[in-house]
């Protein structure tokens, strides 16, 4: 990742959705050049027509993992492999999953803190975040994290700042992320990117229209840097 990135989810209530295949190219049109997808709702062979097409369209694809069973992440992130995705976002199972993507030319970002529940959510306090975040980062096979900031009980942004330089690797803000102050915030935190899925499908971004398309080119603007709004 580089800069600031949108990570445009296909994703609804953390579950991939159903037409998610044609729905990549509308973001494509849109500009958005990083895309991805969760490993529950759909089977194997239609997340692997996603990657193709967002493979073919020039982007980054991502995989995020939403189990928190040991062998179905395992599974997921065989998933990962077989598809060929640019990122492994999310799980918590990182001693059994690193040796099996090791040397793959795949960025893994785990979840840090301690996760639970479907959609998930971030429990634990703030220091125990951070102190997770500032473990996982320090294993060579991590390439950054995964942070479920807005679904913690914690003062968001001070959490997102503190990983941030906890973790001295890219922290991507993932869940519930559903307006244009969310995004400011991530981004003065100093997070490198930020996923959106329900709230481009549900319509919640202030738009010319709920449609998919005015969704995604309002938060694209809310992510651009303050000299090119």
């Amino acid at each position: 990742m580089a800069g600031f990135d949108f990570v445009f989810m296909l994703t609804r209530d953390d579950r991939t959705v159903a037409d998610a295949a044609a729905h990549v190219a509308t973001a494509l049109a849109a500009g958005v050049r990083h895309i991805g997808f969760k490993d529950v709702g759909l089977p194997l062979a239609a997340l692997a027509e996603v990657q193709a097409l967002i493979r073919a369209g020039g982007a980054a694809s991502y995989l995020e993992v939403v189990s928190l069973d040991r062998d179905r992440e395992i599974a997921s992130a065989e998933a990962a492999l077989a598809l060929g995705v640019d990122h492994l976002l999310g799980g918590t199972h990182i001693a059994d999953v690193a040796p099996r993507i090791a040397g793959a030319p795949i960025r893994y970002l785990p979840f840090c803190g301690r996760i639970a529940g479907h959609p998930s959510r971030l429990d634990g306090t703030a220091a125990e975040i951070t102190d997770s975040a500032r473990r996982i980062a320090g294993n060579e096979a991590v390439h950054g994290l995964d942070l479920l900031a807005w679904r913690s009980r914690t003062d968001v942004l001070r959490l997102v700042s503190d990983v941030c330089a906890a973790a001295g690797k890219p922290v991507i803000v993932a869940g519930s992320i559903d307006g244009p102050a969310r995004v400011a915030a991530a981004r003065a935190a100093g997070a490198a990117g930020f996923t959106v899925g329900t709230a481009a499908f549900a319509g919640r971004f202030p738009a010319r229209s709920g449609a998919l398309a005015d969704q995604l080119a309002a938060i694209l603007a809310a992510a651009a840097p303050t000299d090119r709004r």
